[in-house]
């Protein structure tokens, strides 16, 4: 159920994988999200950068199911 990535020798969750996929794609979408001035559109900031968050590291973890 659990599945490990062997990263340079050490073996990591793959969640922690997926976080920090997400992590790359987030900072990259926010930014444009930004410069596009999307943010001055919603109610909340804070929240819809969180759910972008969410939704990006559910589909990845999602698209690299291996089970």
């Amino acid at each position: 159920m659990f599945a490990e990535i062997d990263v340079l020798g050490a073996f990591v969750p793959a969640f922690a994988a997926w976080f920090v996929a997400s992590l790359v794609l987030f900072t990259l979408a926010d930014m444009l999200l930004t410069k596009v001035g999307f943010y001055r559109l919603v109610w909340h900031p804070a929240l819809v950068r969180f759910a972008l968050f969410v939704i990006l590291l559910w589909g990845i973890g999602l698209a690299l199911n291996r089970s």
